[in-house]
């Protein structure tokens, strides 16, 4: 039997050299660094897509709910959870706010007159004045006030409109993730889509398992330190503490950046009540460091410290604030990766975990 003659001829598939392999991938790289702040506002959308999903998942199976209106509801209970907590507590917390930072003057004043009277303060002034001597004066007067309200008003209007931006891409990612995933698994070749899916749903695992820790973590420490703060007479005990919440999503550093002002403040009551917010700070850090991050660690994910500080300092280095904000998740997706591809597929080491 011959082949028609009018039959098409087969297209040769076309396989690209490494070479071209080589540029497309600095191409790429190139590409991702220019995009980086576009790359991690979209991993930030992805997060709180993935909290959404969860959220219409749990009402679709207690409700019946489809998953499209389960999403749509969370999304809407936690507008008004939002909502509820700042008219509730909001003018409090605003007043806190602005008693704190009225404060941290004059607490800045006690601390430079302990340091004038002790050598490590006199040691400290003289090396700062050293390295002051021959720079030029900071500018003043109109412009400098002008460039100075016209950068803040910039800053915010720019984190009002990425929050916008983030919280409706993250709205469209939740409603329609199951086409998003096929789209991006279908740049894979087709032998290895059904590993690659694997690996998409474990990343998704464990970064709603991760958010789900973090966030208990989070709220347990708000309360404990709060309610700390309250019991030793410090006034502004309900800010201090949401502070302490807030800022423990960054793991090593962020205890540092919410004891400062807390103790900072406290000093305004006295040197002994300073002492007293300290330690209760690190007592509140060790319990938990050591007792209620591992427990909540077994159901999330378990992250080598070492490696949580080095991803905090690489992160920050290279995209600043935001870097330091999701170095946690990135850090859990690289390892995966790792993981996943490199030490199993192409070592070929794979172990049961």
């Amino acid at each position: 039997m011959t082949d028609r003659p009018d039959a098409p001829a087969p297209q040769p598939r076309l396989h690209p050299g490494p070479i071209a392999i080589a540029f497309a991938t600095a191409i790429l790289l190139a590409a991702a660094w220019m995009w980086s702040n576009m790359l991690l506002l979209g991993f930030g959308a992805i997060l709180i897509a993935i909290a959404l999903r969860a959220g219409g998942t749990f009402l679709q199976q207690r409700t019946g709910v489809g998953i499209k209106t389960g999403v749509l509801l969370s999304a809407l209970a936690a507008v008004l959870v939002i909502a509820g907590i700042v008219a509730w507590a909001g003018p409090a917390i605003s007043d806190q706010f602005r008693q704190l930072i009225g404060s941290l003057p004059d607490a800045w004043e006690q601390v430079n007159a302990w340091l004038g009277d002790s050598s490590f303060g006199q040691f400290l002034e003289r090396q700062v004045k050293d390295a002051s001597t021959g720079g030029e004066a900071s500018p003043s007067g109109l412009p400098s006030m002008f460039s100075y309200l016209t950068g803040t008003l910039t800053t915010v209007f720019g984190g009002v409109a990425n929050l916008v931006l983030l919280v409706t891409v993250a709205i469209f990612l939740a409603l329609d993730a199951g086409m998003y995933r096929g789209g991006a698994l279908r740049l894979v070749p087709p032998s290895y889509r059904p590993r690659a899916g694997g690996i998409a749903n474990e990343l998704a695992r464990a970064l709603a398992r991760w958010m789900g820790g973090q966030a208990l973590d989070m709220v347990l420490v708000a309360l404990v330190t709060g309610l700390g703060l309250w019991l030793l007479g410090v006034p502004l005990a309900l800010v201090l503490g949401l502070i302490a919440g807030l800022t423990n999503i960054i793991p090593v550093v962020g205890p540092f950046l919410s004891g400062v002002p807390a103790v900072l403040f406290a000093l305004t009551q006295g040197f002994d009540m300073a002492v007293y917010v300290a330690l209760l700070f690190v007592v509140v850090q060790q319990v938990e460091g050591n007792l209620l991050m591992p427990l909540i660690q077994r159901f999330a994910a378990d992250l080598p410290p070492a490696l949580t500080v080095l991803a905090i300092l690489a992160f920050g280095s290279l995209f600043g604030f935001a870097g330091i904000i999701l170095a946690t998740p990135l850090l859990l997706v690289g390892i995966i990766l790792v993981k996943r591809i490199y030490v199993e597929d192409i070592l070929g080491d794979r172990q049961d975990d």
